[in-house]
């Protein structure tokens, strides 16, 4: 048996599992090939229903509104999908392929011989705003370093270094290598998705379906030790894996992260005020000087190196002190509105959105800047935040000692 491929045998059910790398030749025709040798009764594919959309609807990219993603809080999450398909793209064409022709080749197949095809993976949405929302400030920082050192990277991998990604000692060094850097990023993108994709390939050949006695899964091949050992313990009667309800889910804002945001800008007015009582107005004026100046002036350097409007870059130096005290609005949202309103995307930029994501590409690209506009204004207010407050406590400090 190849060892991209794996059988279970539970309660009369047949499990197989497939494991590609989604920019491989050769996962391609092994799809093909398994599906027609195995005449499953059912094929999963490890895609969500939005995903197969975008798959199969090359148009998609027209229809993106900037505006209404940068509004609803969402513009950290367009920038991952857009880095991730790009990166799997630039790998793809080494090797002659699209990310998820071996999707494509499962349904295709499916199709053709009058086998149901079914999607099993968790909505690509929901995962990436659980890994936001479930990683640190550092681990964020380390996530945003990890994609844009993809994003524009050129290095170029050949057809032997995909085809490895199959390999168990090539895919278990990578999940040590992620489970140490990132591991709630590794938790969410990897075990939670083992775990769901488990549970709904489980349910193709049960309960409403339990007529099905074969399920075909295509899956990439990090999944395929996860899901194997899932299947074999839901098999062995440990149903609760199969209710994901909790892991399908956005998790809630607790209440220790609001207080945490609103104690932050508290404090810091709080600090400014303090400065005028014990240091009068000479003191609390340049406190409050320095929070208006660090803030302004890191977003707005951020807006500089995007190549932002100058009425973006305003709204970047003028707006970041005020958005950095307010947690329901950042400074990014406002100067990436802007961008797009002066600099508004043409349906060009839609079309070549994937191919543009290079160094060159995203400066050119209309629908590009707005992000990189969004992304750097952002990060030049938090880190000016940082900086400011670190200036204001020491401020205090000073000021406390030469009283007493």
């Amino acid at each position: 048996m190849s060892k991209t491929k794996k059988i279970i045998e539970a309660a009369e059910k047949q499990f197989i599992l497939i494991g590609t790398a989604h920019v491989s030749a050769e996962s391609v025709a092994e799809v093909e090939s398994e599906i027609r040798a195995e005449k499953p009764d059912c094929v999963a594919i490890e895609l969500d229903e939005q995903r197969l959309k975008s798959l199969n609807d090359t148009e998609a990219w027209k229809n993106l509104d900037v505006v209404k993603i940068l509004r609803e809080g969402k513009g950290f999450l367009l920038i991952a999908n857009l880095v991730l398909s790009s990166f799997q793209k630039r790998m793809g064409e080494g090797a002659g392929v699209r990310p998820g022709d071996e999707m494509r080749a499962g349904i295709r197949v499916a199709k053709e011989l009058d086998i149901p095809s079914v999607m099993v993976d968790r909505p690509i949405q929901t995962t990436l705003r659980r890994a936001w929302a479930k990683t640190s400030f550092i681990g964020k920082s380390k996530l945003l370093t990890t994609l844009l050192g993809s994003a524009f990277g050129n290095e170029e991998v050949s057809t032997e270094q995909i085809e490895s990604l199959k390999n168990a000692s090539e895919m278990d060094g990578m999940m040590a290598e992620l489970s140490e850097a990132m591991p709630v990023v590794k938790e969410v993108l990897i075990d939670e998705r083992d775990r769901y994709l488990a549970s709904k390939i489980w349910e193709s050949v049960t309960g409403a379906h339990d007529e099905r006695k074969k399920v075909l899964a295509v899956l990439g091949a990090g999944h395929l030790p996860g899901v194997e050992r899932t299947l074999g313990e839901i098999a062995n009667g440990n149903k609760s894996l199969t209710d994901v309800s909790e892991i399908s889910t956005i998790p809630k804002k607790t209440a220790k992260t609001n207080f945490f945001k609103w104690f932050i800008s508290i404090l810091i007015v709080a600090l400014i005020a303090f400065g005028f009582v014990i240091g009068g107005k000479e003191k609390g004026a340049d406190m409050l000087g320095a929070w208006l100046i660090w803030n302004g002036l890191l977003a707005g350097v951020g807006a500089i190196l995007a190549a932002a409007h100058p009425l973006a870059i305003l709204v970047s130096i003028v707006g970041a002190p005020f958005t950095s005290l307010c947690p329901f609005i950042g400074v990014g949202f406002l100067s990436g509105l802007v961008q797009a309103v002066m600099k508004k995307p043409r349906v060009r930029d839609l079309e070549t959105v994937q191919d543009d994501m290079n160094l060159k590409g995203i400066y050119k690209n209309r629908l590009l800047r707005v992000l990189l506009v969004f992304l750097l204004s952002s990060i030049g207010s938090s880190i000016g935040t940082f900086v400011a407050g670190t200036d204001l406590v020491v401020s205090i400090t000073q000021a406390i000692r030469s009283i007493f």
